[in-house]
């Protein structure tokens, strides 16, 4: 349940963003894991 709610975070965060080119989609990547990192913790 909580890995389905991650991954649908990180899916609508990855189009909010609106990523242009495969380096745009890498620092958007990096990012959402750091948000994550964050509030697990």
């Amino acid at each position: 349940m909580i890995r389905k709610l991650l991954l649908l975070l990180l899916l609508s965060t990855l189009f909010i963003s609106g990523c242009e080119c495969v380096s745009g989609f890498g620092r958007d990547m990096q990012k959402a894991g750091s948000w994550i990192e964050r509030n697990t913790s």
